[in-house]
């Protein structure tokens, strides 16, 4: 009996038409059974939002490659679920892949990101997942220097598995070729002067959300931003668990019996 390949749900927050879903595709479409929802546009930013009002729809597109393709009116998470329970027959994915986004994850973007949340949905439902994305912006870059590396990381988890309730982000350099991988942490920093105030001619004040980005541990050399920065690809191994054990015990003088 032949034996039947490994089954790749993969989503984004880019949209089903993005580049970087498209060459993800390209890269590892001999590796399984590839099945693909995706927001029917950019929803950057949703994190683990999913519709709770809304009614969602699903709409077949055309095939990438090999793998099936469908868009959903949601958030990244929302397909992930969908996909889930409306189009995949019963069947359990193997791995759920989140990418590749077209902007880096790192640091505190973790929190923000659609990708990452496609991710940590896959693993709430302890289902190896992995975010995959560029620190090029571009919508048309050429992400082929990614290949190989997609490749390695995919089928390590494949073969390996990752723990329950753990999924990995990983980020890549802008500019290939890359020096080498590192696994590391999650560096501590933040966005300031994020919202720019304007006034409308007409006379309503409106508002964007931009924003820079501030190392707050410019000296650390075993973190995330500081791996993409000096040329590596970074591995984040990421839990959902967000108990904060180191204070548990110092807290427990508030317990009562």
């Amino acid at each position: 009996m032949e034996k039947r390949k490994p089954l790749i749900l993969i989503a984004n927050d880019d949209g089903y038409h993005s580049g970087g879903l498209r060459q993800l595709v390209s890269f590892i479409e001999d590796l399984g059974e590839i099945l693909i929802c995706a927001p029917e546009s950019p929803r950057s930013g949703f994190s683990c939002a999913f519709s709770a009002e809304p009614p969602l729809y699903l709409h077949r597109r055309k095939d990438i490659y090999s793998a099936k393709v469908w868009s959903c009116s949601g958030t990244p998470v929302d397909c992930v679920k969908i996909a889930m329970h409306q189009l995949l027959d019963g069947r359990m994915p193997d791995v759920v892949i989140g990418g590749i986004n077209h902007g880096d994850n790192s640091t505190v973007n973790t929190h923000y990101s659609g990708t990452m949340g496609v991710a940590i949905e896959g693993c709430l439902k302890y289902i190896p997942s992995i975010a995959f994305s560029s620190c090029d912006y571009n919508p048309d870059a050429d992400l082929s220097a990614l290949r190989d590396y997609v490749r390695k990381i995919l089928l390590y988890v494949l073969d390996k598995g990752l723990p329950k309730g753990v999924c990995l982000n990983v980020n890549f350099p802008m500019n290939a070729p890359f020096k080498g991988v590192k696994v590391c942490r999650m560096g501590y920093g933040r966005w300031i002067n994020e919202v720019v105030a304007c006034r409308h001619p007409r006379g309503k004040d409106y508002y964007w959300m931009v924003g820079e980005y501030k190392d707050d541990e410019p000296g650390a050399t075993d973190n995330d931003r500081w791996a993409l920065n000096h040329g590596y690809v970074c591995i984040t191994p990421t839990t959902i668990d967000v108990t904060a054990y180191e204070v548990m015990e110092e807290m427990q003088v508030l317990e009562t019996p």
